[in-house]
């Protein structure tokens, strides 16, 4: 073959394809080809770390979830701490709302952890409900509950954030911490954006709650970083009952919009 020419006649430096990709002069820095470092036992294994691999794992992550969750029933996310222990009330709520949302004809969606998650998953399955766990990978947890039926572990955050908010009707957030709270301005940020609407976000536990409601309104209202009504996004209560019962009515309006063809403003 004879050697590239460039456009005034002169001979280049020889090219080097990597894939679809053509490197020249101090860029043909590989001597070897794909098949041969695929097929290389004694190969480094470096390549295993590199952000191109991250890429098809994540897109892995995003495949596996969105295949295990396609033809769920419609469900409900609760979410609340991992660290509350079985006994305590909240731990006692977060099962009363696993049962009445699995009545109600729901199935249950959490974090598949331990506390008001496994309180949640509990109560659906005792009441003979669809309970669901989206673990993620932490050195301190030891894996999904047993009360999940369907459970899918994540390596990142934010694929398992999708998956919660694209498989769920609503959100209901008893007290939790960080991880908690990450999810619930999620959640409100997605619909105060309109990224997603018809999606109520019920806060169980107005005691616990109120702080933030009311910095919310004085703190960011008040000095215009949110708009006026954007709080009222959000939906405080004390009552398993009432929490159900706005994620209900929600769906209703949605139904109905259906039925009729048209597009009901929730």
């Amino acid at each position: 073959m004879a050697p590239e020419k460039n456009t005034h006649g002169r001979k280049s430096s020889s090219v080097k394809h990597r894939g679809p990709v053509q490197l020249r002069r101090a860029r043909k820095d590989d001597t070897t080809t794909l098949d041969e470092r695929l097929l290389d036992e004694r190969g480094s294994t470096d390549w295993v770390h590199t952000d191109p691999w991250r890429v098809l794992r994540i897109q892995s992550e995003f495949i596996e979830g969105f295949g295990a969750l396609a033809e769920v029933p419609r469900a409900v996310t609760v979410f609340g701490s991992a660290r509350t222990p079985d006994g305590h009330p909240e731990y006692e709520a977060g099962r009363a709302l696993g049962a009445s949302l699995a009545e109600a004809g729901y199935a249950v969606m959490t974090g598949g952890g331990p506390g008001v998650m496994e309180a949640a998953n509990r109560g659906a399955s005792e009441s003979g409900g669809y309970s669901i766990g989206l673990g993620i990978e932490l050195p301190f947890e030891e894996g999904l509950n047993e009360w999940v039926d369907l459970g899918i572990n994540f390596r990142y955050f934010f694929a398992r954030k999708t998956m919660f908010v694209k498989y769920s009707q609503a959100f209901i957030c008893l007290p939790g911490g960080f991880g908690t709270l990450d999810e619930l301005f999620e959640a409100l940020t997605l619909v105060q954006t309109r990224k997603v609407t018809r999606f109520p976000i019920v806060l169980f536990g107005s005691e616990y709650w109120s702080g933030l409601v009311e910095w919310l309104r004085g703190t960011l209202q008040h000095g215009g970083k949110i708009s006026e009504g954007d709080v009222n996004l959000l939906h405080v209560t004390d009552s398993v009952e009432e929490a159900v019962q706005i994620v209900v009515r929600s769906q209703q309006g949605v139904d109905e919009a259906a039925l009729l063809g048209t597009e009901d403003q929730w």
